[in-house]
C-alpha cells in the first residue's frame, strides 16, 4: 500500500531555492518581540545582531540594515480632501506619456462598484515588465478628470504579475464622459501621489510622467440589494458562509464573475476567504472563528482583524503580544453583553463589549459575501445548535438589528445536517410514502460534541412534497470537540521532544505511555473510565513541564523574557499539532509525519513538505533557558495518534448512545448521521459500531474531500440553503415541531432553616421543569445553583432583588403572561410581606426563568423576569488559559 506522509522544514532552505534570503518590513518587526528579533539575527546569520547584545531598536535596524525590503507608499485610507488634491495635480503637472505603454496589458473589462472593495479575489490582472513595481494607479476619463484611486500589488511570487484592488470606502466617481483610461506609473511618480494626497501642504512642482492604458469596457455600478438568503453556520472554531444565487438573484450579475466560475447561477455559492497563514494565500470556504484588536487608541473606533488575519498578526508577534485575541466567541451566547477590557499591540487598552466584537466580526463575514457576490445582503440565516437555537437567533437579532434574521425557517445545525439525506431521497425517490423515519445526528464540531434526534415523515402531496420533521436535543458535552484531539497530539508531541532533546534522544514509546492494548481500550473504558486509560500519559506529560514549560499562565510573576518562552512554547506546539492532525486525518492514506530540518532535505513521493518559519522552542535546564533552533527528528505515525485518541473518542460516543443501546432505543434509528470536522476520524465509526451496524452510519468521505475545507463542515450550511431554496420555489411544505429535551441539570436554593430546596429536579423534560421557593420581601438577592447531572456545582446565578421595579397585578394578568408556569394555588398562599420566587423553563431556550410574585397590604406585585443559562459561556475548558 502506498503511504503519504509529510515533514516539516525550516523555512531558510526553500527561501534559498527561490531568492537569496528573506526580506523583512519595519512595521512586521515593530510587532516583533526582542525574543523573536534574536531569533531572527540566528535564523539569518546576522552575526552583527548575535555578536552585540542589543537592545530593541538595534535589532530592528540591523535586520532592516541586511535583510529590508522595499515599502511601497499605497493610498489606502481615506484622507479628506485627498481626492481632489491629486486630480488638481494631474491637471497641472501631468507630463508626457512614456513610450509603448510600458508593455503593460490589462484585463478588457472592468467593474467597479460604489462602496465595494477590490482584491485578488476579482481577479483583475496586471502584467508588466520592469517599469512599475507596486504603486498607485488612477482612473480617469478623456477630459482627465479623476474617477477612482487603485492600487497595483504583486500577485504572487511571479515577476512581473500584479492585481488592480481598492478600498471598500474608496472614492469612485462615475462621470458623463466614458472613455477610461488607467494611468501607470514609475515608483517615484507614485510615491508623488501618495505625498499629494496625505499631506495638506502643496508639494513642489514636478513632471508626472505615466504610462497610459485605455480600459475597453469599464463600467461603474451601485451594489443593488438582494433577496437572496446569506447562511451563516457560526461554529466553535471555524464559520462558513454562503448563498444559493438564482439567475434573478441582481438584475444584472457581474459579468467576468461568471466567465470565471467565480459566481454560479441557480447554485449554491460559498464564501471565500483568504488564507494569510498560508504560503500563497489562498482562498478558501472557511474562517476561523477569532478576533483580534487591531487598533484601540480611539475607544469609539476599534479596529479589528478576524480569523486568518489575528491568527497570523499573534504569530507575527511570537504569540507574545499585548494585543487580545479571543478564540471560540460562539460560547458568548449566554453572556454576549459582558465587557470586556482589551488591548492593542501599542499598548492601548478600552473596553468594548462582547456584542460589538460579534457584530464586528459577522459584518465581517457578511461585507466578505457581498464583495464576491456582487450585491448587498439582507436576509440572513444563522444555524445554532438544537438547544440554543432560540438564544442564537434572539442574540443575532439585537446585535444585527438592520438584517432580517430567518426566525420561522431557521433550522438548528442539527436538522440542517439531516436535510441533507432528506432532500437526498426526495431527489432520487428513495422513501416510502407517509413512512416515518428516526434519525441520530452526532455533531463533533471544534469545541463541543451534541447528540439531537429527528423523526420525519415525507408524503408525495398533489402539488409538493410535505414535511413533518420533529427535532429534539438528546445529550451533549460543551468540553468536547476537535481542540481535545488537537490539545492530546500536543500532549505527546510535547513528551517526544522532551525525551529527544533532554534524555540523549531517546524517544517514548506510546504503548510505554498508554499501556492498555488496542482492542482492549474499549471495555478498560467501560470498566474504569477514560481517565484511567490516560493516567501514566498525564503523568509523564506534567514531567515534562519542567523540562519544556508551557502553562505560561504560571509565569506572569516571572521575567517577561521567560514569560514570553514559554508562551512561545506552546503556541508553537499547539499550532504543530493542529496542522498534524489536519495532515493525518484529511487524507485516508497518510501512515506517518516527520519533523526535518530543511538542510540536506530530499522530496520523497510519499512526503508532503510543510515548512517552519523561525522554528524555536526554549528548554529550561538548570534553572536557565536554552534555546533550540532546528526541529527535532522524531517520527509520527497513524498507528501512535489512533491509540491516543481512541479512548477519548469511544468515552463520548458511549456517553452519547450507551443508554439508548441498553434500553433498546438504538434499533429505531434507521439514519445515524455524522458531521463536524472531528467525525471525519475513523476511530469514530469504530467506536459507533460498537453500537450499531456500520451500514446505519451516513458517513461519507469523499475521495474528492481531501482539500482543506472537509465535505462535513459544509454540510450544515449546504443542508440549510437547500431547505431554504426549496421552501422558496415552493418544492416542499415543511412542518416543524423542536419538542423539549430532558435537562442533565438541576436547580436548588437555600432554604432559611439551611435545607436544599430543590426547584428543578435533574433529567426533567424542559417543559415540565418548575418549582418555586419563598423569602422575605425586603431580602436583597437570592441565589439559585446550577448542578450538573454528577451533582457537582457548575455555577450559581443570583437574582438582584428590589421591590421599586415591582407593579401591581391581578391573578389573571400573571396567567396571561405565564400561563401555568405560575400556578393560582401558589400565589393565593403567598402571605403579606412574602416573595416567592417561580422557577421554570419551557420556552425552548436553554436555561430557565425567575419571576417574584411578592403580597403587600393584600395586594399582589410582580417583580421582573430573569433569564438563567444552564451553561455558563457553554464550556468550563479553555485550552488557551496558559494551564494547558
Amino acid at each position: 500500500m502506498g503511504g503519504y506522509s509529510y515533514r516539516l522544514y525550516t523555512q531558510p532552505a526553500s527561501r534559498e531555492d527561490g531568492r537569496k534570503h528573506a526580506e523583512y518590513n519595519r512595521e512586521e518587526l515593530s510587532e516583533m518581540t526582542t525574543f523573536q528579533l534574536r531569533n531572527i539575527c540566528h535564523q539569518e546569520k546576522l552575526v552583527e545582531g548575535l555578536i552585540h547584545t542589543l537592545d530593541r531598536e538595534g535589532l530592528i535596524a540591523t535586520v532592516m540594515k541586511y535583510r529590508g525590503a522595499d515599502e511601497s507608499l499605497l493610498i489606502s485610507h481615506v484622507q479628506p480632501g485627498g481626492f481632489a488634491r491629486v486630480e488638481a495635480a494631474l491637471r497641472t503637472y501631468l507630463g508626457t506619456p512614456l513610450p509603448d505603454g510600458g508593455g503593460i496589458r490589462i484585463p478588457a473589462k472592468i467593474t467597479l462598484y460604489s462602496g465595494l472593495k477590490l482584491d485578488r479575489f476579482d481577479g483583475y490582472q496586471v502584467e508588466a515588465g520592469q517599469a512599475i513595481t507596486e504603486s498607485n494607479v488612477l482612473l480617469v476619463n478623456e477630459n482627465l478628470e479623476l474617477c477612482a484611486i487603485l492600487n497595483l500589488v504583486k500577485d504572487g511570487a511571479k515577476p512581473g504579475v500584479y492585481c488592480l484592488s481598492m478600498g471598500e470606502d474608496a472614492e469612485v466617481k462615475k462621470t458623463a464622459n466614458r472613455q477610461y483610461s488607467l494611468l501607470f506609473f514609475q515608483k517615484q511618480v507614485s510615491e508623488y501621489m501618495y505625498h499629494t494626497y496625505y499631506r495638506d501642504k502643496p508639494l513642489p512642482p514636478a513632471n508626472l510622467y505615466y504610462y497610459k492604458v485605455p480600459v475597453a469596457d469599464l463600467d461603474i455600478r451601485e451594489l443593488e440589494e438582494t433577496d437572496a438568503v446569506l447562511a451563516i453556520d457560526f461554529g466553535t472554531s471555524n464559520t462558513t458562509a454562503g448563498a444559493y444565487l438564482d439567475s434573478g438573484y441582481v438584475t444584472s450579475p457581474n459579468a467576468t464573475d461568471l466567465l470565471n466560475g467565480r459566481i454560479r447561477l441557480d447554485r449554491i455559492n460559498y464564501v471565500s476567504f483568504p488564507d494569510t497563514m498560508s504560503k500563497d494565500a489562498e482562498w478558501i470556504e472557511v474562517l476561523p472563528t477569532v478576533i483580534g484588536v487591531a487598533d484601540c487608541s480611539d475607544p469609539e473606533r476599534i479596529r479589528f482583524n478576524f480569523g486568518y488575519d489575528a491568527l497570523q498578526d499573534k504569530k507575527k508577534s511570537g504569540y507574545s503580544g499585548s494585543a487580545s485575541v479571543f478564540h471560540g466567541m460562539k460560547r458568548w451566547v449566554n453572556n454576549y453583553k459582558r465587557l470586556e477590557e482589551v488591548t492593542d499591540s501599542q499598548g492601548n487598552a478600552a473596553p468594548v463589549t462582547r456584542s460589538d466584537m460579534l457584530r464586528a466580526y459577522m459584518r465581517h463575514v457578511v461585507r466578505m459575501a457581498e464583495h464576491q457576490f456582487k450585491c448587498r445582503f439582507r436576509h440572513l440565516h444563522l444555524s445554532g445548535p438544537v438547544k440554543l437555537k432560540a438564544q442564537f437567533i434572539d442574540m443575532f437579532a439585537d446585535i444585527l438589528p438592520e438584517y432580517s434574521i430567518e426566525t420561522g425557517d431557521a433550522l438548528d445545525e442539527g436538522l440542517a445536517v439531516l436535510y441533507n439525506t432528506i432532500a437526498d431521497q426526495m431527489e432520487h425517490h428513495r422513501f416510502m410514502d407517509g413512512e416515518e423515519y428516526q434519525a441520530l445526528v452526532i455533531d463533533c464540531g471544534g469545541g463541543t460534541t451534541d447528540l439531537s434526534s429527528c423523526r420525519f415523515r415525507i408524503e408525495d402531496g398533489h402539488i409538493a412534497y410535505k414535511l413533518d420533521i420533529h427535532t429534539s436535543y438528546e445529550n451533549g458535552d460543551t468540553n468536547f470537540g476537535g481542540n481535545n484531539i488537537t490539545y492530546r497530539i500536543m500532549q505527546f508531541m510535547k513528551i517526544a521532544f522532551a525525551g529527544f532533546y533532554g534524555s540523549g534522544g531517546i524517544l517514548p514509546d506510546i504503548d510505554d505511555l498508554i499501556d492498555i492494548p488496542a482492542t482492549d481500550i474499549y471495555r478498560h473504558v467501560d470498566e474504569f473510565g477514560a481517565e484511567a486509560v490516560y493516567a501514566q500519559f498525564d503523568a509523564r506529560y506534567r514531567e515534562a513541564e519542567a523540562f519544556l514549560p508551557t502553562r505560561f499562565k504560571e509565569y506572569e510573576n516571572r521575567a517577561r523574557d521567560e514569560y514570553q518562552r514559554v508562551r512561545n512554547n506552546f503556541y508553537v506546539l499547539w499550532e504543530m499539532a493542529d496542522g498534524m492532525k489536519k495532515e493525518f486525518f484529511r487524507k485516508t492514506g497518510i501512515l506517518r509525519s516527520r519533523f526535518h530540518s530543511g538542510q540536506g532535505c530530499r522530496q520523497e513521493s510519499d512526503l508532503n513538505l510543510t515548512a517552519v518559519d523561525r522554528w524555536c522552542l526554549s528548554l529550561r535546564e538548570n534553572g536557565q533557558f536554552r534555546d533550540v533552533h532546528e526541529p527535532p527528528d522524531v517520527v509520527f505515525n497513524i498507528q501512535e495518534m489512533n491509540q491516543l485518541i481512541r479512548g477519548d473518542i469511544y468515552a463520548i460516543v458511549r456517553k452519547f448512545l450507551d443508554e439508548f443501546y441498553r434500553d433498546g432505543r438504538l434499533q429505531d434509528y434507521s439514519i445515524i448521521k455524522l458531521t463536524g470536522q472531528s467525525c471525519r476520524i475513523d476511530v469514530f465509526r469504530e467506536a459507533l459500531k460498537e453500537f450499531v451496524p456500520g451500514r446505519a452510519i451516513e458517513f461519507r468521505q469523499k475521495a474528492e474531500d481531501s482539500g482543506k475545507v472537509p465535505d462535513l463542515k459544509l454540510a450544515c450550511l449546504r443542508g440549510a440553503l437547500r431547505y431554504l431554496s426549496a421552501r422558496k420555489s415552493g418544492l416542499i411544505e415543511a412542518k416543524l415541531t423542536n419538542h423539549a429535551p430532558v435537562v442533565p441539570y438541576s436547580v436548588s436554593a437555600w432554604t432559611h432553616t439551611g435545607r436544599e430546596k430543590m426547584l428543578i429536579s435533574g433529567y426533567e423534560r424542559l417543559d415540565q421543569a418548575q418549582g418555586s421557593i419563598s423569602r422575605p420581601l425586603g431580602a436583597h438577592e437570592i441565589e439559585f445553583h446550577i448542578r450538573g447531572g454528577d451533582g457537582q456545582l457548575r455555577h450559581t446565578a443570583v437574582y438582584q432583588n428590589d421591590f421599586a421595579s415591582y407593579r401591581p397585578v391581578l391573578y389573571e394578568e400573571i396567567a396571561a403572561q405565564f400561563g401555568d408556569s405560575i400556578p393560582q394555588d401558589d400565589t393565593d398562599s403567598i402571605a403579606n410581606g412574602e416573595a416567592k420566587w417561580f422557577v421554570f423553563a419551557g420556552d425552548g431556550s436553554w436555561g430557565f426563568d425567575t419571576v417574584p410574585v411578592a403580597r403587600l397590604n393584600e395586594q399582589l406585585y410582580m417583580g421582573r423576569k430573569q433569564f438563567n443559562a444552564f451553561e455558563n459561556d457553554l464550556s468550563e475548558l479553555d485550552f488557551f488559559d496558559g494551564l494547558k
